[in-house]
Order: C-alpha cells, then structure tokens, then sequence
C-alpha cells in the first residue's frame, strides 16, 4: 500500500511489490543488455510475476488523438536500473514538444509543418526564459530509491508524490551500499561535498559496518514485527508491534519507492541541479536516468536545455565586465576586478581559465 504525503489512511491504494529484488552479499547488479525496436534496453533480474506485470503494461493498445513520443513508447515501464537496487521507470505522460510550440502560440493546431521553426520557437523561448509552455508537458515516473536520498529529492517541492508507506507494508530488505570508489571523506572546503577517496582498510571497514548495521537493524526490524519480510510470521504466540513504529528502527540506507509527477519545467529545474557533477552522486545518477528520458521524450527541447542552461554560463554584472575587459585584450586582475576570490576562480573556471586561477 501507499500513502499519499499528507493525507489519510482512507486514500491510499495498492501498488506492485518491487520490480527488482538483489541481495548486496553478491555485490553485482544483474543487467544484461538486449535490442528492442532498434535500441539498446537494459533489463534487470526481475521474478516471473514482476516480468510479466511490465509485459503486460507494454503489450496495452490504446487508441487516441493525443501526440505521443515514439522513442519514449519505446522503454514506457521499463525498470531502468540506478545504483544498486534502484530503478526509475516511465509510467505515463502527456504532450510533447510541439505540445509546447502549441501552448506558445496558442494555436489549435500543431504548430508550424516545419521542424525547424518550432525547434527556433523552443530555443527562443529556453533562451528567454520563458517558462510557461514548458508546463503544459506533464510526466510520471515510479522511482526506487534509497531513503536519504528520497529525503533530498522531495525538497524538490514542485511534484505530486505518492510514497510507499512503511505504515501498511513492510520495506524490503535491500540497503544502499556504495562501491569503495565513492567512499569519500568529507570535504575539506565544502560542507556539504566529497573529498578525497577512502581507500584501503578503512574503506573496507567502513563498507562491512554499513552492512552489518542495516543487516542487524533489519534483523530486529522483523523481530519487532515478528514477521519476516516475506510475510512469514516468526512466532505464532506473539503479537508483532505496530508497523508504523517498528519502521523507526531502520537505516536510511533502506530503499524505498514512489509515484513522481510533474511539469515538464519543474523537470527541467530538477534536473539542472541534481544533474550537475556538483550534486551528489547518489540523486545524479537519478537525474542522469531521467534526463535520458527527456531526450527520448521531447528531443527539441531537451537540446534547448543542454545548449542554453546546463552548457550555458550565468555571470555576475562584475564578471561580464571582466570578460569585456580580457576581450578587449585589457589587463584585468582579481585585485583590480571587485570580485571574491571564490568568484574570481568560479569565473575563471567557466571560462576555462586555469592559468588565471588564484
């Protein structure tokens, strides 16, 4: 069952068990790669009842007036795998990007017949930040996830979530556990980032007591409820405590899974930030996934985006003028620039001046 974030009990609905179940003891994700409709897919080791749920929903006919994206029918409702045991998964979506040219101009039909010229309206309007259009696409997506990072996702507050509820079901027993070349330490200049690699024994120690902790908390996750996780009762004569307060014991670590929907520009946004190499590698891979299925989804717009927000570079009024002033073959210093030292070497870097960096 889940229970949509602040509602009642009375709301909730049923959904699948997860598509994907892999004990970290083997420390390998089952994926193999096949073609399908002239793509490459990844798919996971799924139970007979899990492939078949999806084939089931791939193999749906539906007749309708409404555009829809090809490239993206093409992996509708696939598993696609992320970290360990994580997934995210296209469920459904509305429009595409004529479905912006149209919003734009306001038309009744599909924009112009040339690509070309709704690809310009597209970029004029990313260009110009202008926003509105890109609201009137729409897409839904099952996400599995770890905890903490679902609780760094959902600041993201721009979306209709549905999570599955620790209250009615019992979480799955599958902890997040990282490979030794993403043990960092902390950064020394960053509060919040990575620093340099763990390595060697303390990476090793660090790996066993990230296991051992979520095995033991799991363990005592199902004593509580004197149920195991697949619902086997552990001792008839006890009662297992409230689901709802045996959950409080469990490592953040643990997956979870929800329902994501949103606007095609709170996408956008999303994915801006938690795509970026500054974000954390946990959420990105998320992101990575997801802007995939932008680029399958709304191919225009998704080339918009690369070329004038993630591949762009936003300046200050005092930065522009520096630019100006070394394009005019001026010399310009940091002391003589009225910039930080921190926006001075942020703005070099954009620039690719590595020579200049103080």
């Amino acid at each position: 069952m889940v229970e949509v974030v602040g509602t009642a009990p009375t709301s909730a609905m049923v959904i699948t068990k997860p598509v994907y179940r892999h004990s970290w003891k083997t420390n390998i994700i089952n994926i193999k790669l096949f073609q399908r409709d002239s793509i490459s897919l990844f798919t996971m080791k799924l139970t007979k009842e899990q492939q078949q749920e999806i084939a089931d929903q791939q193999a749906q006919k539906h007749e309708t007036k409404r555009v829809t994206s090809s490239e993206l029918e093409k992996i509708l409702y696939e598993a696609l795998p992320v970290l360990d045991h994580g997934f995210v998964r296209v469920v459904d979506y509305m429009g595409d990007d004529s479905s912006i040219v149209q919003s734009a101009r306001v038309s009744y039909g599909k924009g112009t017949k040339k690509v070309s010229t709704d690809e310009g309206l597209i970029k004029y309007l990313m260009r110009h930040w202008h926003s509105t259009p890109f609201e009137m696409c729409e897409i839904k997506y099952h996400v599995k996830l770890p905890i903490f990072i679902a609780r760094q996702w959902i600041r993201h507050r721009t979306a209709n979530v549905n999570e599955y509820s620790a209250r009615y079901s019992i979480l799955d027993k599958e902890f997040y556990v990282p490979e030794k070349k993403h043990l960092s330490a902390q950064s020394a200049i960053n509060r919040q980032g990575r620093g340099d690699l763990i390595t060697g024994e303390q990476a090793d120690e660090v790996l066993q007591i990230l296991k051992d902790d979520a095995t033991r908390t799991y363990s005592n996750y199902e004593k509580m409820l004197n149920e195991k996780f697949d619902g086997t009762i552990i001792d008839e004569k006890k009662s297992g405590l409230a689901r709802e307060l045996a959950r409080m014991n469990l490592t953040l670590n643990s997956y979870t899974q929800w329902y994501w929907k949103t606007d095609l520009l709170n996408l956008l946004n999303f994915l801006f930030l938690r795509a970026d190499s500054h974000a954390q590698y946990e959420i990105r891979v998320y992101a990575e996934a997801m802007l995939d299925t932008v680029k399958k989804w709304v191919p225009i717009t998704h080339s918009a985006f690369l070329d004038y927000r993630v591949g762009a570079v936003h300046v200050s009024a005092k930065g522009k003028k520096v630019i100006q002033q070394m394009a005019r073959g001026e010399k310009v210093t940091y002391e003589s620039s009225g910039l930080s030292k921190r926006e001075w070497n942020e703005l070099m870097t954009s620039f690719e001046f590595k020579d200049k960096l103080i």
